[in-house]
């Protein structure tokens, strides 16, 4: 297995982006760096901003303002498609992926291999099982063997092997996971957090959005914190301690400043009596 690429560069950057919807400001002057071989993690809770995050990450919106950065240049993502040629590869919770397709059909929906020419052309059904099925179980998903199986049979940590299997496949440089590990068990969401290790360990940057904190202290190099479409907190591993990082998503800073100017309002009002 190849080493983890230690570049000092970032591969994708944002500079102070913003995106506003109508006179909803979903994001304000977020900026990231996303670097080869490391995992970046998105914290947030609900509505902190991070979906909007990744879809203009991802191509889905443009920014109303700031820019991103892709291998040091400035570029403008028109379309999921346009990020994806690039090698941005996003993977959604459950993987995004068809239940009532086959796992080889499904691992390679849009570019179908084919066999034969011309009118006689049809999908190579042989190929594709077979590089679906290697590709999975080289990410330890065993268990898997017949390529004809419906992607709806398996199971929820299965299906983001699939999808994860399938980006690395076909040269992802950057692989956005949301939510990977939502309502999986223990034992599935382990198995999860290993490939994340897998996919860092080929060189490839993983940004991780999660509001699980125990999965993110797991695997992440690189931390961001948002709130309310801002970013709260930027900082690396072993900088925040586990208490830190959830009393900062949960708005404790905020609680524990308010308490602050309450004890010092208090004191004034007591020295003045």
């Amino acid at each position: 297995m190849a080493k983890a690429k230690d570049s000092s560069a970032p591969i994708l950057a944002l500079n102070d982006v913003s995106k506003v919807f109508g006179g909803y400001r979903a994001l304000h002057d977020v900026s990231l760096n996303v670097y080869p071989g490391q995992v970046l993690c998105l914290l947030g809770d609900n509505g902190a901003g991070k979906s909007t995050l990744i879809k203009v990450l991802s191509g889905f919106h443009q920014p109303t303002s700031g820019t991103l950065e892709w291998e040091g240049e400035e570029a403008n993502f028109k379309s999921p498609k346009d990020a994806n040629d690039r090698g941005i590869a996003t993977v959604h919770q459950f993987g995004g992926t068809f239940p009532l397709m086959t796992i080889g059909r499904s691992f390679f929906v849009g570019v179908e291999p084919t066999k034969g020419w011309g009118p006689f052309k049809r999908f190579n059904k042989k190929y594709a099982n077979e590089t679906a099925v290697r590709e999975m179980q080289a990410l330890g998903i065993t268990r898997v063997t017949d390529g004809d199986r419906l992607i709806g049979s398996l199971s929820g940590g299965e299906r983001q092997a699939s999808a994860i299997a399938r980006a690395v496949h076909f040269g992802a440089k950057v692989l956005i996971l949301d939510e990977p590990t939502a309502a999986l068990g223990v034992k599935e969401a382990t198995h999860v957090l290993r490939i994340i290790m897998q996919a860092k360990l080929k060189g490839i940057a993983v940004i991780l959005v999660t509001h699980n904190v125990t999965h993110a202290l797991t695997v992440g190099d690189h931390f961001a914190v948002l709130i309310r479409g801002e970013k709260a907190d930027d900082f690396k591993k072993g900088e925040r301690t586990r208490e830190q990082i959830t009393d900062l998503m949960a708005g404790g800073e905020a609680m524990a400043e308010l308490e602050e100017e309450l004890n010092t309002l208090t004191g004034t009002i007591n020295r003045v009596n």
